[in-house]
This record gives structure tokens, C-alpha cells and sequence, in this order.
């Protein structure tokens, strides 16, 4: 199924973008790159201080954006220090919505170990969170088996029925629009009824991307990437993923039912190469070119 510009764009509008702590100091305004009121995602990584994620947070809201922070469940020393975060995110950066993960480190640092856990403490409804996005893994977790990975989404789909809190899954960046798909229809069958943000990377070189693909143990969609290494040329090439984004947007545009709602981009070439590229897919000023490769676009 072909599609269209408008159809493209009506996907890849009010797309969410992602910034570590490090990177968000390289950013001299977020809005040189982004329409006002744009998500952005603030990381919590393993090793840093959470203090980095609300001085983030706190600077995205005082620009006129929507931060996401992440809260890591492995990364919390006790209830307190969750309660903490929580109070000074909500209170100092006017947060309303998190993204809740287990997290990378292997031996939790207190009590939670996984997302359930932290859905389950009752901390969350004291505070004016509005919005919860879960982890979504469309290419399985090399930590976790599927069968694990089923059951926690179907326990998080009974208490997102169970709360008046929104829910939905947010997805580990993908290459291939099919494996997404697959994924899509298998939780479906599961039973699953939350809305999916898909991740996608933004532009990299090829190189930069394979090294983030490896790193975060991306599997059967890195084919599309291994494909092209033969070609040394190509591993300083900016790739773009348009293919990806026009087989989604065929899929979601033939299926009223779909759950696909939004797209995320995960920045690893930088945020104003992906926003810039975001941005002009919004404003149908580039034409996909479908079938032709992963780095083919006209931008006019």
C-alpha cells in the first residue's frame, strides 16, 4: 500500500524526542530545534546522580516543553528516595507524565527490581502524574524471556485498567518496520490494549548506530544495518529512516484498529540533525522514497 506525504506526516506529528543529561547541555535552546510544547525524554542512566534528570526536567519545563523523565525501579535506594524524586519532579519541573523502567543495572540498589513494582507502591496517585509510559520490546530483551516479558505486560494491562492514570508502551528503538508489525499483532492476540509509541533512531552515521544497536542488544532488525556495511562508504553516511516510518505509516494508515499512536526518536547523531529531519517529515517537505534504501530522501 502506498502512501502519502500528509499520511507520513500525520504519523511522525507530535513525535517525542530523547535527551541524556550530557547531551541537553550541549542544546543551547530547545526551541531553535522543536515546536513548543514537544516531549522530550530525560534518561536516568545507571552510575548518574537523579539530581541531573530534574535539573533537565526542570530547564525543558521552563523552555515551554513536556518533560518525560525516566524513572529506573533498579536505580531507587529505598520507597523514600522514590517518594523523593517524585515530589521534586512534580513540585520543581511541573511533571505530569514519567516513563517507567526496570533499568541496566543487574543487582537492584533497594526494593524495586522491575516496573510492576513501582506501579504497585501507591506512590504514583499522590502526586499529579497524569501519564505513565512503559517499556515496550518488540525484539525480545536479552535479559528477560518473552514468556516474563508477556506476563508483566498483561499484569500492567490489569492496572492500567485499574487506575485513572493514561498508559501506554513506549518501544526500544527498531531498523524494520516488520519486525515492529509482527511484534504488534502478537501482543494484540496477548490481550494487550495499551497504545504503542514506537522508537525509532533518529540520524546516525551507520556506524554510530550499529554501535548503539549492539549496546542495547537489538537483534533481528539490525540486518537492515549489517546489510550495508560491506559498503565502507557507507558506515560515515547519514542514514534516515524513512523506509521504516513509510512501512509503518501503510501498516497504521490500512488498520483503523492499530494500536501504533505516536513515534519517538531516539537522537544519536544529535537532536538537531533528527529534529530538523522530524520536523520537515511534519511539514510534508520530504518525499520518501520507499524500497530504495535506508538513506534515500529528497529534502525541498
Amino acid at each position: 500500500m502506498s502512501v502519502t506525504k500528509k499520511e507520513i506526516a500525520s504519523l511522525v506529528s507530535g513525535f517525542s524526542i530523547e535527551v541524556t543529561p550530557a547531551s541537553a547541555e550541549k542544546v543551547d535552546a530547545f526551541a531553535d530545534h522543536l515546536v513548543p510544547g514537544t516531549s522530550i525524554n530525560v534518561t536516568f542512566l545507571p552510575g548518574s546522580s537523579f539530581t541531573d534528570t530534574i535539573r533537565v526536567s526542570r530547564r525543558i519545563h521552563e523552555e515551554g516543553f513536556k518533560p518525560i523523565p525516566h524513572l529506573a525501579a533498579r536505580n531507587f535506594e529505598s520507597s523514600k528516595a522514590l517518594e523523593k524524586s517524585l515530589d521534586d519532579l512534580t513540585s520543581l519541573a511541573n511533571v505530569e507524565e514519567v516513563l517507567i523502567i526496570a533499568g541496566g543495572l543487574d543487582s537492584p540498589l533497594g526494593p524495586y527490581h522491575s516496573t510492576m513494582q513501582i506501579l504497585g507502591s501507591g506512590l504514583l496517585e499522590k502526586y499529579p502524574i497524569k501519564k505513565i509510559g512503559i517499556a515496550g520490546h518488540p525484539e525480545g530483551s536479552p535479559d528477560i524471556s518473552n514468556s516474563d516479558i508477556d506476563a508483566a505486560l498483561n499484569d500492567k494491562n490489569v492496572w492500567a485498567r485499574n487506575t485513572d492514570i493514561e498508559v501506554y508502551i513506549a518501544t526500544q528503538f527498531c531498523f524494520e518496520a516488520s519486525v515492529i508489525l509482527n511484534w504488534e499483532a502478537r501482543i494484540k492476540k496477548l490481550g494487550n490494549k495499551l497504545p504503542i509509541h514506537i522508537g525509532l533512531p533518529g540520524l546516525a552515521t551507520l556506524k554510530t548506530l550499529l554501535k548503539f544497536a549492539q549496546m542495547s542488544g537489538i537483534g533481528p532488525s539490525m540486518r537492515v544495518l549489517t546489510r550495508q556495511t560491506k559498503n565502507l562508504a557507507k558506515l560515515v553516511m547519514t542514514q534516515e529512516p524513512d523506509i521504516v516510518i513509510s512501512d509503518l505509516t501503510s501498516r497504521v494508515a490500512g488498520t483503523p484498529d492499530s494500536l501504533i499512536k505516536k513515534v519517538h526518536f531516539y537522537p544519536f547523531g544529535g537532536l538537531a540533525k533528527t529534529a530538523a529531519w522530524a520536523n520537515s517529515v511534519v511539514n510534508e517537505q520530504i518525499e520518501m522514497k520507499p524500497n530504495k534504501g535506508f538513506n534515500t530522501y529528497i529534502n525541498y
